[in-house]
């Protein structure tokens, strides 16, 4: 039972995603074995992915935000951006340590922090 509430939240949050992407286009001449990320100027071969220091999760023709934004949680919690996590966290604004349930996000990825139905 606890599991069909879990997967039935799992598709309303996966319905909710507007992951944001940046594409890229390629000049005639332009390198063809490596391309440039924008954000870090570092060179990638072709074909391979990467992480910037945006959260960032990019090939050489397109990037895409690589987390989500909680939309809806209790009113008694704060959502917090770890950028080293690349993550939200939601917690109860007067205890870090205690983790909120999150009801709607939008973005490319579903969260893991979700509590018990």
């Amino acid at each position: 039972k606890k599991y069909l509430a879990l997967a039935m939240l799992f598709c309303v949050l996966m319905s909710l995603s507007d992951c944001q992407c940046i594409f890229k286009l390629r000049t005639p001449g332009e390198n063809q074995t490596h391309c440039q990320d924008g954000v870090d100027l570092t060179w990638h071969p072709k074909d391979t992915k990467w992480r910037n220091s945006e959260c960032q999760n990019c090939t050489c023709d397109q990037c895409c935000y690589g987390y989500a934004t909680p939309t809806r949680f209790p009113e008694d919690c704060v959502s917090v951006f770890d950028p080293k996590a690349c993550q939200y966290v939601v917690h109860k604004k007067d205890n870090s340590s205690e983790l909120c349930p999150i009801f709607a996000a939008h973005g490319c990825y579903v969260f893991a922090q979700i509590k018990d139905v």
